[in-house]
């Protein structure tokens, strides 16, 4: 398609909206891309042809989901906004290829609707455009649901990018990458200015590539746990790793005797910060931890 005739260009993506009566809603998140070349690079680094099947999460009013179109076998387009359905039906009216489901990704019965779209002989990937403000939970949800994901290509706040591939010793390094690295190999394919959007949200977003490692980076026996201890010691991070584990655990002498020992153990100080340690060196905490009975 002739690049001026693209739903993302400026012009006809104001024509939609005028025409339409549409009004961006701020809780929703709604920040529509207006650079078809973004969205070209978006598939790219998706890798996305007539192999996969993919899953949008919040098509808008089509303008990625029209570049997947254009490339893959299949595509579902999950949108929460009534408004947008009969956008999206207008819109997508030229690819049949095209399914578009009124759904919240977290609260869907995300199995089942594949199973109901989709084929199951061709790769399954999700490539989207993430809500800002809900971002980090549709991301956990992803990861940890039981749909094997050929890849996962999503746009997302840099700042959020930049946490997912954070290392030790630096202010991005947190919970967040920790939980995401250990489960998927995570990736920054390019960066995208506020201006390609309409509205212009108030920051940059990345493009992330995340795939799912064949195991994880570090084997844990209680994942529950593991998580849990690392959200606890994060949940303060101008505090030591024994003021954030003491409010985690408990603050009697027992559970500080036990504390004491464990960090001991894995030959961590009670001084240190949380940020200071690696993902391998939290599993060895958590399961120190488990054999002090904690």
């Amino acid at each position: 398609m002739p690049e001026d005739q693209h739903i993302a260009t400026p012009s006809r993506t104001k024509e939609i909206l005028q025409r339409h009566g549409f009004r961006f809603k701020k809780r929703l998140g709604q920040n529509f891309l207006t650079n078809p070349r973004v969205l070209e690079r978006i598939v790219q680094a998706g890798a996305v042809s007539e192999e996969d099947d993919v899953i949008e999460i919040g098509p808008g009013i089509g303008a990625l989901t029209e570049f997947l179109a254009e490339s893959a076998h299949r595509v579902l387009a999950l949108e929460i906004d009534p408004r947008l359905l009969p956008v999206l039906a207008e819109t997508m009216a030229p690819y049949p290829n095209v399914a578009v489901v009124e759904g919240d990704i977290l609260k869907v019965d995300l199995p089942s609707m594949i199973a109901e779209h989709f084929d199951g002989a061709h790769r399954l990937k999700v490539v989207a455009n993430l809500p800002y403000y809900i971002t980090t939970p549709i991301l956990l949800h992803l990861i940890q649901t039981p749909v094997a994901f050929a890849g996962i290509t999503v746009m997302m706040q840099k700042e959020v990018a930049d946490r997912l591939t954070a290392q030790p010793q630096s202010k991005d390094y947190g919970s967040l990458s920790i939980g995401v690295q250990q489960r998927m190999v995570v990736e920054t394919a390019f960066t995208v200015s506020r201006t390609a959007f309409v509205p212009a949200p108030n920051v940059d977003s990345a493009i992330v590539n995340l795939t799912r490692r064949a195991v994880p980076l570090v084997e844990v026996s209680d994942q529950a746990a593991f998580d849990r201890l690392v959200r606890g010691s994060f949940a303060a991070r101008r505090k030591t790793l024994w003021n954030n584990l003491t409010n985690l655990f408990g603050k009697d002498d027992a559970t500080k005797a036990k504390l004491t020992a464990a960090l001991a153990s894995v030959a961590v100080a009670p001084s240190a910060r949380a940020e200071t340690l690696s993902i391998p060196q939290f599993a060895d905490l958590a399961e120190a931890l488990k054999a002090n009975g904690l």
